[in-house]
This record gives structure tokens, sequence and C-alpha cells, in this order.
């Protein structure tokens, strides 16, 4: 860890995803492949699919590419792929958020151009992370202590909360398609 006990609680919030994008996510992410970025080990997982091959309840998106998703739960939940996983996190975590509070532009599921590819997937994302982190920053202890508002489903909670909500979602998610980019090479035999 960098930082020290005097750095503000914005740094060190900032420096679990910091960390964790640095030293886990960007190595193991090196190299992705559009094959493993689209690649279905399930039969109809959901996915990100050039606009109209979904056969999904929803098809989100403003592109060339559409993201798969439904308004209701579904119970199986769908299994989804590496292009949906970075898809949902790019927007729905990053994105919108990053609107929502720190004065980025608007983003939607249904609005977004989602990456045809996998290096285009990975400079959406390296933009999402570094927007993100830059509002982190930018908070101080009243901003961290201040409600989110009715920007969110829980409007009282304070921004550290939000905060550390996002970290666990990237967290979880990008090491999620760190375990399915394993999954890929034990199977269909990608080299690294």
């Amino acid at each position: 860890m960098t930082t020290t006990p005097e750095a503000p609680w914005s740094a060190i919030l900032a420096e679990q995803l910091e960390f964790h994008w640095t030293h886990h996510c960007l190595p193991r992410f090196a190299g992705l492949t559009d094959e493993e970025y689209f690649w279905s080990p399930v039969p109809d997982a959901w996915n990100v699919r050039p606009r109209g091959e979904s056969t999904a309840p929803v098809q989100g998106g403003s592109g060339d590419f559409t993201i798969d998703f439904a308004f209701a739960d579904l119970d199986p939940a769908p299994f989804t792929t590496i292009a949906w996983r970075l898809g949902h996190v790019i927007v729905g975590v990053l994105a919108m958020r990053s609107a929502a509070h720190f004065g980025a532009p608007a983003a939607t599921y249904q609005d977004w151009e989602y990456a045809g590819s996998a290096e285009e997937a990975m400079t959406q994302l390296r933009t999402q992370i570094d927007r993100w982190l830059a509002g982190v920053h930018s908070l101080d202890e009243d901003a961290l202590r201040t409600a989110v508002g009715d920007k969110e489903p829980y409007p009282e909670a304070p921004m550290a909360d939000l905060v550390l909500h996002i970290h666990r979602e990237l967290i979880h998610h990008l090491s999620e398609v760190c375990l399915l980019r394993d999954l890929y090479l034990h199977t269909e035999g990608a080299p690294r």
C-alpha cells in the first residue's frame, strides 16, 4: 500500500481499487482476444452481439452492438460472457455513476455504444476507471459523508458507502473476467 496515515480518506478509498486494477486486472487482461471476449462457454449466455442478432428480452445499445438483458429478474439468471460483464461494468457500474456524481457525460444501457472488440472494450474500461478514480480523489471528508441522494437506490447512504460498493462490484466482476479467461485457456487452448 502506498497511502500514509495522514492521507485523505478519498486517497485511501481510491487505493483499494487502484491496487486491484494495477496489480491484478491489468496484467491478467493483457492480450485479451476477441475470441475470448465474445466466447460463450454455455448455450444461450448473455453477450454483446451485432445489432439484430440477440434473442434476449431486451437489447440495449445505440451502436452496431447491443447488450442482452431484461427488465425483470430471470430465474435462473443467464450466464454472462466476458463481453457482457465488461459492458455491465463499463456502463452500469462506472459510467452511470460518474455521470450521476462527478459530472461525466450521461450514460444508460440503452444509449451506450458497446464495444465490438476486446481492444475497444479495454479502452472504454480504462477510460471509465480513470474517470471514476478522478472523481473519488476529488472528494473531501464532507463529500464522503454526504448522502448520495435520489440518484441511488439508498439515497440516505453516504458517498463513502457508494464508493465502497462500486469497488466491491468492480473487484467481483473483474475477477470473474479473470476466471473466464482461465476457463477459456483450459478448454479452448488459447495461448497467452
